[in-house]
């Protein structure tokens, strides 16, 4: 059973694991000790070491290191594309938090551990609510299970198509989120319109007593009413950014 092919791959094995874990969202949750996310990838690899395909790699230090490595770049390749669909929505939050004038009230979000507007924490932690619903913390698992027959332990190659994917998929990005967030972004301009001709026809208008709780309130009620198609459009990036990854294979 500890023969030396059957030690390197259910370290491999672990390695895989532990990469997801890393950078996949839900299991990357800055609130989770790393040292349950260690247990966690090393729990997973006792259950899944059955399924595990021999060896297929020299065993010699060069070689496994290269292997780890391989590893490594497969949990960070999911984790990238994953990431890149989820921070739709973060985006999104931050232009909307600017057009309310609340890109200043930021907070740390406890997914990312780093300052966020608040528009764009709030909007994270509902699409984080959404991936639970999609049960992706499942689907990771069963990918791991397809990647063990696709892809042999030790034996990934970063690929062209997956940078030009990830490079059209951040522009992708760029174009949904600004898209998500347009609703507001239009009342807002208009709003400002309507309050530059009160300003010149009434000079006795004071926009900073007035005008900005309007904008605000106008641009609550925008996203409340567009929030279903805001997680709906979260959860579409998702589904495709998952389907996605059978480039890795």
């Amino acid at each position: 059973m500890f023969q030396d092919a059957n030690v390197v791959g259910f370290m491999l094995l672990f390695f895989r694991f532990s990469a997801l874990f890393i950078a996949v969202p839900i299991f990357s949750h800055k609130n989770i000790p790393m040292q349950i996310k260690a247990a966690m990838a090393f729990f997973f690899t006792i259950v899944f070491y059955s399924s595990m395909p021999p060896l297929q790699i020299a065993i010699n230090l060069p070689t496994i290191v290269l292997a780890i490595l391989s590893e490594f770049m497969l949990g960070l390749s999911v984790g990238i594309i994953l990431q890149i669909a989820y921070n739709v929505i973060t985006f999104a939050g931050g232009i909307i938090s600017f057009m309310m004038g609340f890109s200043m009230a930021s907070a740390i979000d406890p997914q990312t551990g780093v300052s966020m507007p608040i528009i764009s924490q709030f909007l994270s932690l509902m699409g984080l609510m959404v991936l639970l619903s999609l049960d992706l913390h499942h689907w990771v698992l069963l990918f791991v299970d397809s990647s063990l027959k696709a892809v042999p332990l030790g034996g990934f190659i970063l690929r062209e198509d997956l940078f030009r994917y990830i490079i059209n998929a951040a522009s992708n990005m760029f174009m949904v989120g600004f898209m998500i967030a347009f609703p507001i972004v239009a009342l807002s301009w208009l709003a400002d319109v309507i309050f530059g001709m009160l300003m010149k026809t009434m000079p006795q208008f004071n926009l900073l007593v007035i005008g900005f709780p309007i904008k605000i309130m106008v641009a609550f009620v925008v996203l409340i009413a567009t929030f279903t198609s805001t997680m709906l459009i979260v959860k579409t990036q998702m589904i495709d950014a998952f389907n996605a990854l059978e480039m890795l294979f």
